[in-house]
């Protein structure tokens, strides 16, 4: 029973109360340039959860290596890198042959979830917060559906803002700015919520 209320906290706060993008604020690049269309935004998201979950679970096995050699504090953020960046080129691998048209709507945001900062933030809070093996994976995937979420949220409303009517001086990233904003003061609604 602790371990299912420990799971449930665990997603409930990365999906909505510690939203990686609005409450962390990480990983906004990819936010912000692929969510123009809600379908690349699902691709996106589902990409970038599928590479937190993979990596969370790879990261936790390498990083017992590590811990086991004593060289945690020297290569982990290395090694995490790597496996982030190898998990990438798979998702990037699969997406050109089996379905291209989403590959070439992620254009360059699908390698940069490599670089994007909320799959390698996932892994290392993972290491600081002291996770066991499924609490880090449970962490990576709804870090990841979190992500989803926000980006699909943000993009219907990009979506619906191409037929609203504002100030000239708006136009194209100050309306997008602004709905972010206002997206994020709506998930900081959830803060300081308890399960528990």
């Amino acid at each position: 029973m602790e371990m299912l209320q420990s799971l449930l906290s665990i997603s409930l706060g990365a999906i909505l109360i510690n939203n990686f993008i609005f409450s962390q604020f990480l990983g906004c690049c990819p936010f912000l340039g692929v969510s123009q269309k809600v379908d690349s935004a699902i691709g996106m998201g589902l990409a970038v959860t599928f590479v937190m979950g993979l990596a969370s679970a790879l990261s936790y096995v390498v990083n017992l290596v590590l811990i086991h050699f004593g060289l945690d504090q020297y290569l982990q953020t290395l090694a995490f890198i790597l496996i982030i960046a190898s998990l990438v080129q798979l998702v990037e691998m699969f997406l050109k042959k089996s379905i291209p048209s989403l590959y070439s709507a992620l254009g360059i945001y699908l390698p940069l979830i490599t670089t994007n900062c909320a799959v390698l933030g996932v892994v290392l809070l993972n290491v600081q917060n002291n996770h066991n093996f499924i609490q880090s994976v449970c962490y990576g995937i709804t870090g990841g559906l979190g992500f989803m979420l926000a980006i699909v949220l943000f993009a219907s409303v990009r979506e619906r803002l191409q037929f609203a009517e504002y100030p000239k001086s708006f136009e194209g990233f100050p309306i997008a700015l602004v709905s972010a904003g206002l997206l994020a003061l709506a998930f900081m609604g959830f803060t300081g919520m308890k399960i528990w």
